[in-house]
C-alpha cells in the first residue's frame, strides 16, 4: 500500500474551481452516513482484530464500499486511498478516506466517531468533510470556499478559529496519554498541560472541529496515518488556523499532527520540544 505525498504550501490559493468536489464529498458523507448508522450499537455487530491489533467492524468495510462505489460511479479517473482497501495514490487527485475513524467508539456503541472524506490535489488537501450522525454533526471546507457547520436551525454556518493569544488562556486537547507516552513525549504533554489553562482528551476527530470552531486552540496526535487527518487539514486552514506535523512541516505523511488557532502555534511547537528545540 502506497502513502499520499504532500508537497507545496497548503496556503497558497488553489487556481481553479472545488464547489463539484466539495459537493461530490458531501455527497459521499451522505452514503456514508446512512451505512454506518444501520449498524451503530447493534448487538450482534460483527468485529475482527486487524494485523496491527486494531478492530475493524462490518461497519467499516461496508461504509467504505459505499463510498467508493459512488467514486468509481462520479470520479472514476480519481485515486482512492483508504484505511480498508488501501489502493493507489497520485500526486494529482486522491480521494483520502477513513470510512469510521474511531472504531474503538462505535462497537462500544459511543457515538464520538465519524467517517472522514478528504480530497487531496497536487499533493495538499483541499476539500475535507467530517460527518459525525452519531451525534448529528457535520463539518465541510474546501480551499477558498470557507469551512462550514450547520447550526440548530439547520442552516450553514461559517466557521472561524479562536482570537485567544496567550498559552494561559488556552484550551488544548490532546488524545490520550499513552499517545503520548509510547513516542517518548510524557514530560511535554506535561508542559503543555502546565501552561494552559484547561487541557482534555475530546476523542479522535471531534477535538479538530471544536478548534475550528473556536472552542480550542490547541489539538495534537501521534502514530496517525494520512487518513486520520487529511479531512481536517482544509477544515482548520479555511477557519484561520494552522496545520502542520510536531516539527512545523506542512504534511500529513510523518505520522504526527498539530493544529492551532494559529495565533499561538509557534509557541505550542516550542512548548512541546522543550530542551529538544
Amino acid at each position: 500500500m502506497s502513502s499520499p505525498t504532500t508537497s507545496g504550501s497548503w496556503t497558497a490559493p488553489f487556481d481553479g474551481s472545488l464547489e463539484d468536489d466539495l459537493a461530490l464529498a458531501l455527497r459521499l458523507a451522505d452514503a456514508a452516513d446512512a451505512v454506518s448508522m444501520l449498524r451503530f450499537d447493534a448487538p450482534d455487530l460483527e468485529v475482527q482484530t486487524k494485523a496491527d491489533d486494531s478492530h475493524v467492524t462490518e461497519a467499516d468495510l461496508a461504509t467504505e464500499r459505499a463510498i467508493r462505489d459512488l467514486l468509481a460511479a462520479e470520479r472514476p479517473d480519481d485515486a482512492v486511498f483508504g484505511e480498508e482497501f488501501g489502493g493507489s495514490v497520485t500526486a494529482e487527485r486522491t480521494w483520502i478516506i477513513d470510512p469510521i475513524d474511531g472504531t474503538a467508539n462505535y462497537l462500544k456503541g459511543i457515538p464520538m466517531w465519524a467517517t472522514l472524506i478528504a480530497l487531496s490535489i497536487d499533493g495538499v488537501p483541499r476539500v475535507g468533510v467530517v460527518s459525525q450522525p452519531g451525534i448529528g454533526r457535520r463539518w465541510w471546507a474546501a480551499s477558498g470556499l470557507g469551512a462550514w457547520t450547520l447550526d440548530p436551525s439547520g442552516a450553514p454556518r461559517r466557521l472561524g478559529v479562536s482570537h485567544v493569544a496567550s498559552l494561559d488562556a488556552a484550551s488544548a486537547s490532546f488524545q490520550s496519554i499513552a499517545q503520548w507516552d509510547d513516542v517518548g513525549r510524557t514530560d511535554a504533554l506535561l508542559r503543555l498541560s502546565r501552561s494552559v489553562w484547561r487541557d482534555r482528551g475530546y476523542g479522535d476527530a471531534w477535538p479538530y472541529m471544536l478548534l475550528a470552531e473556536g472552542r480550542l486552540e490547541f489539538v495534537a496526535e501521534f502514530d496517525v496515518k494520512e487518513y486520520d487527518i487529511a479531512a481536517h487539514v482544509p477544515i482548520v486552514l479555511e477557519a484561520g488556523g494552522r496545520f502542520t506535523d510536531i516539527d512545523g512541516a506542512e504534511t500529513i505523511a510523518t505520522r504526527s499532527s498539530v493544529a492551532t488557532n494559529g495565533r499561538l502555534h509557534d509557541e505550542f511547537l516550542t512548548l512541546i520540544h522543550g530542551s529538544d528545540a
